[in-house]
C-alpha cells in the first residue's frame, strides 16, 4: 500500500463543518484492498501488542474494545491507519483530536482517510508514521512507537501557541471571535477586517510602542517609577569592571546584577556577597547586555503583579527552583524526583518547567560548599536558581486576594506584569519596605492561569474584555459558490456593498479586488484570497468567490458567514479528487451554506433540485430565488413567511410572503441585455436577494443593476459582447456543457445567419463530458473551430479532439468543422473569414490575451471602415 496524497485541511470542508482541521490521506491499499484485517495472520494479536491504548476506542460498536473487535472480525486497512493516526497523537498529549471517516473514493483499492489533528506538522507525521506502522503489523515487523510519539510530541509544541497566547485565543473562542494564526510563532489575529485586533503573547493592538522600550530598558523605568514616589532598589548602570567595583562600594553587599535588557531572569544573579561571584555574575549578565544594572539586593518575597487595561487582575508569589532534603538523596536524584511530577515539562509545554542544572545551579552548589551528589538533610530546603521565574523550574501561589490596593501601579502598558520584592503584599510596600523590582511588557499568564497551588484566574478575560469592549470582531461575509454564475454574481454583490458605503474586499477567479481596485490577478477562489481580505484592517464588507477546488484542498478560509448563495449545480469538474457525481458535487458546495449562522441567510436556487434540497441540513434562515414566480417550491416559501426573489412579467420582485417589491425591470438592466441573458438574470436575482439580507437597501441595489455595465473591464470573460456592425464577437469563459447551454440561448436572440463557435475540451474532465460538450455546441453553432490550449491538463490534442468531434457528430454529423489552432489563431481565422450578419463565440481560457486580440481587430475593423466611409 501507499499514500498517494496528503492534504490539511484548515476550515470547513467536506468532511465536516464543525471539525476544521482534518489530515486527509488518499490511500491505496493495493493487494491489501483483498485482505482485511481478519485475513492476515497475527495481526490482531500484534496490534493489540503494539498499541494496547487502542482499546480505549469505541468505533461503532459503541463501547470501549470496540475497534478492537473490528480487527478481530475483519476491517481494512484504511480504516485501521485512522485510528492508529489518532492514537498517536492521543499518546503524544494531544486531547480532542478524536474526529476519523474512512471512505472509498469509487475506485477500487483506494480510500480517503480523514483524521482531526491540532497542529498541522505533527498531524503529518502521525499520518505517514500511521501507514508505516500498520505496514510493520502486517508483515510482523518490529516497530519502535515510541520514536514517532516523541516526534510527534515535539513537533506538536514546537508549533502550538505558547500558554499566554493560547488562553488569549481560547477565551476569544467562548466569545465567538474568530482568529487567524499569521505566522509560525505567536502573531495572531482575532476578529476579521477592520474589527480585528493582534495579539502576540501579551503585546497587542493596543500596546505603544514607547511603553514598551521603556519597559524594556530597567534603568528608565526605575526612574520613571522613583519619579512617581513608587520605591525601588538602589542602583545605578554600569558597562565595566571599574564602574562595578566603584557602585558596590557606594551600595555595599549584598547586591543583584542583571542586564538592562534581559527579560525572564536571563543573565540575573542575586544575593551576591563578595566581589569574585560579582565579577562572574558580571560576564554572565553581559552576555545579555553590554550594560548591566547593579542595585542593592532587597530581601523578602517575590511577588508578580498583573495588570490589564488599568486594571489589576491578578497576583502570585514565586519561589525559585528548589528541593527539599530527605535525609537519603542527592541532591541530583531530588531534581529527578521533581521532575517527575507530571506537571513539569520543557519549556512552557506544561503548568512547570522542568528544573535543568546549569552553569548557575552549579555556581550556588559551590558558593554553599554542596555538590550534586550531596545529600541533604532531611527537611533542608536548597534554592537551584537565583531567580524564580516559572521558565527556569520556579513555581507560583496565587495571592490575588491579598493584594492591598495601594500596591497596584499604573505604568502606561496595556498589559503589564510589576514584579516587586517585599515581605508581602497585603500591606503598603512604601510601608513594609518592599519595592518594585522591573516591570515587564510581556508577561507571561502561565503563572495565573494555572498556579502552583491556590485559585487559577482567568486573566485573559481581561484581555478579551479590552480588545473587544463590543461585538464580536466579525464583519460582514457574504460567500459565493456554484458551477456557473459565481464570479458575475460575486462582482455585483461587491458593488452593491461598496455602493452602500462600505469599504468592500472581494475575491474572485480574476482576482481580489478591494473597491474596484484590482490587487492581485488571476484565480483568486480559494481559501488564502479569502484569507487576504479578512487580514485586511480597511475591508468593511467582504464578498467571496468560493470554488470548489479550494474546498477540497484546504476547506474554506473562514470559519462562518453572514450569507451564503448557490447558484446551480452542474456537471463539471466530475472524476476529480473522488467526486464523480452531481450528488457529490452538491454535497461539496453545501459546505457553504452550512457555515452560515443562524441569524444569517442561505440563497438558494429554488430551480436546481440538487441547491434546493441543500435548505434541509441547514439551520440558518433560508431565501430563494427562481426565473419562475409560479415555482412551486418560491409558492410554499413564501406561504410560510419566506423571502424569495422572483423573475415576474419582465421585472425583478423581492417577495416576503405575499407582498411583492419590485426591484427592476430587466430592460433597465444593461447585465441582461434586455432580458436576453437569462443566466444573468438569475444571477441577478441571487445578488439582489443576499444584499438585502445584508445590510443593503432597496434603492441601492437598484442602483447598482441600472449602472453595472457588462464589458471586457468590469466582467471579463463573462458574456463580452464585441460589435463589430454587420458582425459580434463574443467572448464567454463557458467550458461546461450547462454554461455552454445557457449561452447558446443568448446567442440564439442576436438572429444571426452565421454562428461560429471556437471551443475546446478540458483535459481533466471526463470523456462524457468534454463530449456532452461538443453535443451542446453542435446544437447552437453553425460552423466550429476546435481549439487547443498550451495545457491539455493530462490528455493530448488528438484526444480532446476526438471526443468533441464524436459528440458534435452525434448531434450534427454535417457540421464544418476546423481542428488544432490556439485560441488567438482561431479567433484571427475566423474573424478573417467572416461573413456579414454573422456572431463569432470564443470560449475563452486565456480572457486576457484573447480579449486583446479581439480589441486590436475590432480597432482595425472600424479603421478600415472609417477610410471606406471617407473614401466614398
Amino acid at each position: 500500500m501507499q499514500i498517494r496524497e496528503i492534504k490539511v485541511l484548515r476550515g470547513p470542508n467536506f468532511w465536516s463543518i464543525k471539525k476544521q482541521k482534518l489530515i486527509q490521506i488518499l490511500m491505496d491499499l493495493e493487494e491489501l484492498e483483498f485482505q482485511p484485517t481478519n485475513k492476515i495472520p497475527g495481526f490482531h494479536e500484534r496490534i493489540q501488542q503494539l498499541l494496547p491504548s487502542l482499546y480505549e476506542h469505541q468505533c461503532s460498536e459503541s463501547h470501549k474494545g470496540g475497534f478492537f473487535e473490528r480487527v478481530k472480525d475483519g476491517t481494512w486497512m484504511g480504516h485501521v491507519i485512522e485510528h492508529i493516526a489518532l492514537e498517536l497523537q492521543s499518546l503524544a498529549g494531544m486531547k480532542n483530536t478524536g474526529f476519523g471517516r474512512t471512505r472509498g473514493t469509487g475506485k477500487e483499492g483506494c480510500y480517503y482517510v480523514v483524521f482531526s489533528y491540532q497542529e498541522e506538522q505533527a498531524g503529518v507525521y502521525a499520518a505517514k508514521a500511521a501507514v508505516a506502522i500498520a505496514d510493520a503489523l502486517v508483515k510482523g515487523q518490529e516497530y519502535e512507537v515510541e520514536k514517532d510519539i516523541k516526534e510527534i510530541h515535539d513537533l506538536w509544541h514546537k508549533e502550538k501557541l505558547g500558554p499566554t497566547t493560547s488562553s488569549i485565543v481560547e477565551e476569544a473562542q467562548k466569545r465567538d471571535i474568530p482568529h487567524l494564526r499569521l505566522d509560525e510563532g505567536s502573531l495572531v489575529q482575532l476578529g476579521y477586517g477592520c474589527k480585528q485586533k493582534r495579539v502576540e503573547a501579551a503585546l497587542t493592538s493596543y500596546t505603544h510602542s514607547i511603553a514598551v522600550d521603556l519597559a524594556g530598558d530597567k534603568d528608565r523605568t526605575k526612574k520613571l517609577l522613583t519619579s512617581a514616589n513608587i520605591p525601588v532598589p538602589f542602583g545605578q548602570v554600569v558597562s565595566n569592571v571599574e564602574n562595578l567595583r566603584s557602585v558596590i562600594e557606594l551600595i555595599g553587599f549584598p547586591i543583584v546584577l542583571k542586564p538592562l535588557n534581559g527579560n525572564h531572569g536571563k543573565g540575573a544573579t542575586i544575593n551576591i556577597t563578595n566581589w569574585p561571584c560579582a565579577i562572574t555574575a558580571f560576564q554572565r549578565a553581559q552576555k545579555i547586555s553590554e550594560k548591566v544594572i547593579v542595585e542593592k539586593y532587597v530581601q523578602g518575597e517575590d511577588f508578580r503583579v498583573l495588570v490589564v487595561n488599568d486594571k489589576f487582575v491578578a497576583a502570585a508569589v514565586r519561589t525559585p527552583a528548589c528541593v527539599v532534603g530527605d535525609g537519603r538523596s542527592t541532591i541530583r536524584e531530588l531534581i529527578d524526583t521533581v521532575n517527575k511530577d507530571p506537571r513539569r515539562g520543557h519549556c512552557h509545554e506544561k503548568v512547570l518547567t522542568a528544573i535543568r542544572v546549569d552553569e548557575v545551579t552549579l555556581e550556588l552548589l559551590t558558593k554553599s560548599n554542596l555538590g550534586l551528589d550531596t545529600v541533604l538533610p532531611l527537611g533542608e530546603e536548597f534554592f537551584l536558581k537565583p531567580t524564580a521565574n516559572l521558565s527556569t523550574g520556579g513555581t507560583a501561589t496565587d495571592v490575588t486576594d491579598e493584594v492591598h490596593p495601594d500596591n497596584v501601579f499604573l505604568v502606561g502598558l496595556d498589559i503589564c506584569g510589576i514584579d516587586i520584592m517585599a515581605p508581602d503584599l497585603k500591606t503598603p510596600i512604601t510601608e513594609n519596605g518592599g519595592v518594585v523590582l522591573e516591570v515587564n511588557a510581556a508577561p507571561g499568564f502561565r503563572m495565573h492561569l494555572e498556579p502552583t497551588s491556590g485559585q487559577p484566574r482567568n486573566v485573559a478575560k481581561y484581555v478579551v474584555d479590552m480588545l473587544f469592549k463590543y461585538g464580536n470582531g466579525r464583519i460582514p461575509i457574504v460567500a459565493i459558490t456554484g458551477t456557473n454564475g459565481k464570479t458575475t454574481t460575486s462582482r455585483l454583490i461587491a458593488n452593491m456593498a461598496r455602493q452602500a458605503g462600505f469599504v468592500t474586499g472581494f475575491t474572485t477567479t480574476d482576482g481580489i479586488y478591494i473597491n474596484d481596485h484590482l490587487v492581485v490577478k488571476g484565480d483568486c477562489s480559494g481559501p488564502q484570497s479569502a484569507q487576504f481580505i479578512l487580514k485586511d484592517p480597511c475591508i468593511e464588507y467582504a464578498v467571496l468567490e468560493c470554488a470548489r477546488g479550494g474546498m477540497l484542498r484546504s476547506g474554506l478560509g473562514f470559519d462562518r458567514c453572514d450569507c451564503a448563495v448557490v447558484t446551480n449545480v452542474a456537471e463539471d469538474h466530475l472524476g476529480l479528487d473522488g467526486i464523480d457525481s452531481l450528488e457529490k458535487l452538491a454535497k461539496v458546495k453545501s459546505v457553504l451554506p452550512e457555515t452560515v449562522s443562524s441569524t444569517g441567510f442561505a440563497v438558494l436556487n429554488a430551480d436546481d433540485d440538487l441547491v434546493y434540497a441543500m435548505k434541509e441540513k441547514l439551520t440558518c434562515k433560508i431565501a430563494l430565488f427562481s426565473m419562475h414566480a409560479d415555482n412551486i417550491r418560491i409558492e410554499e416559501h413564501c406561504k410560510n413567511g419566506g423571502l424569495a426573489a422572483v423573475y415576474e412579467n419582465g421585472f425583478l420582485v423581492l417577495r416576503t410572503g405575499n407582498h411583492l417589491i419590485p426591484i427592476e425591470e430587466t430592460r433597465n438592466i444593461p447585465l441582461t441585455f434586455g432580458g436576453r441573458a437569462e443566466f444573468n438574470i438569475a444571477n441577478a436575482l441571487a445578488a439582489s436577494l443576499a444584499a438585502h439580507t445584508n445590510r443593503i437597501k432597496i434603492n441601492t441595489i437598484r442602483e447598482v443593476l441600472r449602472n453595472f455595465i457588462p464589458s471586457h473591464e468590469t466582467t471579463p470573460g463573462r458574456v463580452n459582447v464585441f460589435d463589430f456592425g454587420d458582425f459580434n464577437v463574443v467572448l464567454d469563459y463557458a467550458h461546461n456543457p450547462h454554461a455552454v447551454n445557457a449561452v447558446g440561448k443568448f446567442i440564439n436572440s442576436f438572429n444571426a445567419k452565421t454562428r461560429v463557435g471556437i471551443i475546446t475540451g478540458v483535459g481533466d474532465r471526463r470523456d462524457e463530458d468534454i463530449i456532452a460538450l461538443g453535443e451542446e455546441s453542435a446544437r447552437i453553432f453553425d460552423e466550429i473551430i476546435i481549439r487547443h490550449d498550451d495545457d491539455m491538463r493530462g490528455r493530448t490534442i488528438e484526444e480532446v479532439e476526438n471526443l468533441i468531434t464524436k459528440g458534435i457528430v452525434n448531434i450534427n454529423p454535417g457540421i464544418p468543422i476546423t481542428y488544432s489552432m490556439v485560441e488567438c489563431e482561431a479567433v484571427d481565422y475566423a474573424i478573417g473569414r467572416v461573413v456579414p450578419d454573422s456572431i463569432i463565440v470564443v470560449l475563452t481560457e486565456n480572457i486576457k490575451k484573447v480579449t486583446e486580440c479581439v480589441l486590436r481587430h475590432q480597432k482595425k475593423y472600424k479603421e478600415q471602415n472609417h477610410q471606406w466611409q471617407a473614401a466614398v
